[in-house]
């Protein structure tokens, strides 16, 4: 368990959250741990078979921390917040835009483009790194590959035309994800994208940094005053926040996949952090759960250019400016979203 950028992660099991005056007090088998100040957190991350007392979840809500529950191996199963403080007339817009096939069309067409655009720079960052020259050509093809996809894109005339761009990419874009290994390909093998349950440490190590961003990007639309659950790109389900996953779309590539091949090539990540399981499930251990929090977390205080505001920002703050931006265009102030590409 730790403290992170205002943010209480709870990773070990069978831990206790208890209310004292205006602090948590966290405890395992009847001994203190850590005691945080309120006001010190935005949010709590609970993973795996850990508690909170409706004492200490009433403290949360009194102060606008959101509670978030992630099954022990990252996924994630819900969040429990206080009342929104929000805009109605900006969710009313939200909702209009949903139900126009013309609206949704043309922020999903952006998310996409993001994310393909982001897939491309991450492709010939590791052609430029490799030393190997049939490698550097795979990695530059695939690259041309979805550049071609994202011109295609502009003149998608559907959800569903954009949908299959979406995947065809990533298709292209996972076939050669192995290539951007220089450490560990021996321990680290990578076929194909598999989730619930992951079938290996590539796996395993994608799915847990999509799960933490995806926390990220729910309370970044959350502040804003959007609604998580009503998105354009992805269909709507029960429980699933669709414009999360929206907005998730352009910092897969430059965030969560960037810092998964940095993690494996410096040896930071190793296979003594995972666990294979009975079925073929590949899991994490409670060190290498921590290991990737912790260098999850400093990887969001990296200070970059944001491409569209021309700002300097930490990269943990870039969901809740495209979220700005998001907003600012359902209330008709910029005529289109537009995602972040990081050069």
């Amino acid at each position: 368990m730790e403290v992170k950028q205002n943010t209480l992660y709870l990773t070990t099991q069978g831990s206790y959250i208890s209310r004292d005056h205006l602090t948590l007090r966290i405890e395992v088998e009847r001994e203190l741990k850590l005691s945080v100040p309120i006001h010190h957190l935005e949010s709590v991350c609970i993973f795996g078979q850990s508690s909170i007392s409706p004492f200490a979840l009433e403290l949360c809500w009194e102060h606008g921390v959101a509670v978030n529950y992630f099954s022990e191996n990252g996924y994630f199963l819900g969040r429990w917040e206080g009342v929104a403080n929000t805009s109605v007339l900006l969710r009313r817009a939200q909702y209009r835009a949903a139900d126009s096939p013309e609206a949704s069309l043309t922020i999903a067409r952006q998310c996409v483009a993001g994310k393909l655009q982001n897939s491309r720079i991450s492709l010939l960052r590791s052609a430029r790194e490799t030393e190997a020259a049939g490698e550097r050509e795979r990695l530059q093809v695939c690259a041309e590959e979805i550049a071609d996809v994202v011109r295609r894109l502009e003149h998608a005339e559907s959800l569903d035309q954009v949908r299959g761009y979406e995947g065809q990419s990533a298709n292209l874009y996972f076939a050669v994800f192995d290539l951007h290994l220089r450490q560990q390909r021996t321990d680290f093998m990578f076929g194909a994208r598999s989730r619930r349950p992951a079938r290996d440490a590539v796996n395993c190590l994608l799915s847990y940094l999509y799960a933490l961003l995806r926390h990220d990007v729910i309370a970044a639309l959350t502040a804003t005053g959007l609604d998580p659950f009503v998105g354009y790109l992805h269909t709507e389900r029960p429980n699933r926040p669709a414009l999360a996953l929206d907005l998730m779309e352009e910092f897969r590539p430059m965030l969560c996949d960037r810092l998964a091949i940095t993690l494996i090539n410096r040896r930071q990540i190793g296979p003594k952090d995972f666990v294979r399981r009975e079925g073929g499930a590949v899991e994490f251990t409670p060190a290498g759960r921590k290991a990737v929090i912790s260098a999850y977390q400093l990887r969001k205080q990296e200070v970059v250019g944001h491409p569209v505001l021309n700002e300097d920002h930490r990269l943990g703050q870039f969901m809740l400016v495209q979220a700005r931006i998001l907003a600012r265009h359902l209330r008709g102030d910029r005529s289109q979203y537009l995602p972040c590409v990081l050069r």
